[in-house]
């Protein structure tokens, strides 16, 4: 960005308009395997930062075409959603504020940090269900624009199903309410002789005129983050039109959110875990869905590699754990160190939780599920008090955090981190999975949400060896075809970002990612917003900025 132009934003801008070194480097980079450098970064002070910030790009975009915004929030994306070579907006300085709550629902703004939010709703007897592993690091912003889920979705669902209204600036520059609309007020916004009405207007024609069309194109897999979720926006039986179901899960491509108002849900009296250690995989999917009827809360899982590196690394736990000294946290291991030494660490750990308001049908229910799992000669474990849960979730949440910059030389690469199909499939599924991971030189972190069928996979490769990420592209079709063949979706949660976007043709056909492009346009005519996500895939720049150092 000249200097002309940089003085002109500081001057609209209340907050800070930052171009040092550090900064840019830090905002070049989140979780995924790229490095974008930024020509500015933005954190707004409030809302009208935002519009003018917004208005300011939508006026010089004709004279300066690389003009953009993308809005970030914790940066801890593994898509490369958050990454951009023009502006950043940053979040999460500012737009923190103390979330309002409305009864069973509660105001927040997108840089506040999901950790602290839990400690307001908690104070409520309430929760956020769809928090993702990442809970202690991410923010809200980018839980709600990726469609985030997490442990709990089995139970609760996606982020997408507790947003009950948004407030957005677009791009004219002006703040809206998104909220879902009766028939009668969907007509009345269509009347507005505005930037508002001609949008209600062209996205409800839009979806009307190829209704069956979009239905018919809706993953049937229980988690999605893939493309735009236009089969959402219009139930012609309900009568409803609820356009927060398009910016959930829209990365910041069609505006910048600036507020979201969340249903939360009451926190279950109790919770009860029952760990089962699998050693021969070819059973997998049958115990899963053994355990999928006695409807767990939460149904995780982790590999080998996962808990070996927590043992090597246990003293880390110490402060999470609550403990006083690394021998204390060590004995809270020493049942998977026993594990280790005598060679019986189970090849995948599955962890499922339970949760009621009445201990005795949630200790009834284990003792079912555990008669029924019995054919398959399973090391089971009742983790029934709280520190030997924890134990377990930890290992669980910091799976990719275990993984990354542990080992020397190698990133836990996210590419065909987020996959999903239907539970049903995985007796056919997982051993195909597993012969085509074999296919390439690079050793796999397995864990994920067994439940829903999603998985996140991190292979191990040495970023700074064109041979090695130059197989990223081949290895990702041919993961994403497997996937697709059993009608799963390419991302259950992680989004597509920089990463997925250029497979979305194998999950769409032509003229759904048509429409998805006529979506982007009906929002951003003049494309200020995210370029190179959800639409106008742009591979080659994503390949030459894999990161080569982290």
């Amino acid at each position: 960005m000249n200097q002309t132009l940089l003085e002109a934003l500081k001057k609209l801008i209340k907050g800070d308009v930052v171009t040092d070194d550090e900064t840019l480097r830090v905002h070049s980079m989140d979780r995924s395997i790229f490095a974008v450098k930024p020509q500015v970064v933005v954190y707004p002070k409030d809302n009208k930062d935002v519009q003018n910030l917004v208005a300011f790009v939508a006026k010089h975009k004709k004279t300066h075409h690389h003009l953009n915004l993308t809005a970030r929030a914790a940066g801890t994306d593994m898509s490369g959603g958050d990454l951009n070579d023009s502006i950043i907006v940053s979040f999460t300085k500012y737009f923190n504020r103390e979330p309002v709550f409305h009864g069973q629902s509660a105001t927040v703004e997108p840089g506040m940090y999901y950790r602290d939010f839990e400690k307001f709703t908690l104070e409520h007897g309430l929760i956020y269900p769809p928090y993702p592993s990442s809970r202690e690091i991410c923010a809200l912003g980018g839980i709600i624009n990726n469609n985030s889920a997490g442990e709990k979705t089995l139970r609760y669902g996606r982020a997408e199903d507790f947003v009950k209204s948004l407030q957005m600036i677009l791009a004219d520059g002006k703040e809206y309410t998104i909220k879902p609309l009766t028939i009668s007020e969907l007509h009345k916004k269509m009347k507005l002789q505005n930037f508002e009405g001609k949008l209600y207007r062209n996205i409800f024609n839009l979806i009307d005129r190829h209704y069956e069309l979009i239905k018919k194109a809706k993953p049937t897999v229980s988690k999605n983050s893939a493309g735009y979720f236009l089969w959402n926006v219009y139930d012609k039986e309900k009568k409803t039109f609820d356009l927060t179901k398009l910016f959930v899960g829209a990365q910041g491509t069609l505006g910048i959110m600036t507020q979201a108002n969340l249903r939360l849900v009451p926190v279950k009296k109790h919770a009860e875990m029952l760990v089962v250690y699998v050693r021969d995989l070819s059973h997998l999917a049958e115990i899963v869905n053994v355990i999928l009827p006695f409807q767990p809360e939460s149904l995780e899982t982790y590999d080998d590699v996962t808990l070996g590196l927590a043992l090597k690394y246990y003293s880390g736990f110490n402060k999470k754990m609550g403990s006083h000294s690394s021998f204390e946290t060590f004995m809270h291991f020493l049942p998977e160190f026993q594990m280790r030494l005598f060679g019986k660490l189970p090849k995948l750990t599955i962890q499922a939780e339970f949760t009621g308001d009445e201990y005795g049908e949630i200790s009834e229910k284990i003792k079912s599920l555990e008669e029924k799992l019995k054919p398959y000669d399973l090391e089971l474990k009742w983790a029934n008090n709280e520190k030997a849960e924890l134990k377990y979730w930890l290992i669980r949440r910091d799976s990719f955090a275990l993984l990354s910059g542990r080992i020397k030389d190698r990133y836990a690469s996210p590419f065909i981190d987020d996959i999903v199909v239907n539970p049903e499939h995985l007796p056919e599924f997982l051993p195909k999975l597993h012969a085509v991971l074999k296919k390439y030189p690079f050793a796999v972190n397995f864990a994920g949400h067994v439940g829903n069928g999603n998985f996140h996979i991190f292979p191990l490769v040495d970023l700074k060896n064109p041979e090695e990420y130059k197989l990223i592209p081949q290895m990702s079709e041919e993961v994403f075809k497997l996937v697709l063949s059993y009608n799963g979706s390419t991302s259950g949660e992680h989004n597509d970002g920089l990463v997925r976007t250029p497979y979305l043709h194998l999950q769409y056909n032509k003229k759904i990612l048509t429409l998805f492009a006529e979506t982007k346009k009906i929002f951003d005519p003049t494309g200020i917003f995210n370029p190179r996500k959800k639409t106008h895939p742009d591979q080659a720049f994503a390949m030459t900025h894999i990161r080569s150092q982290w």
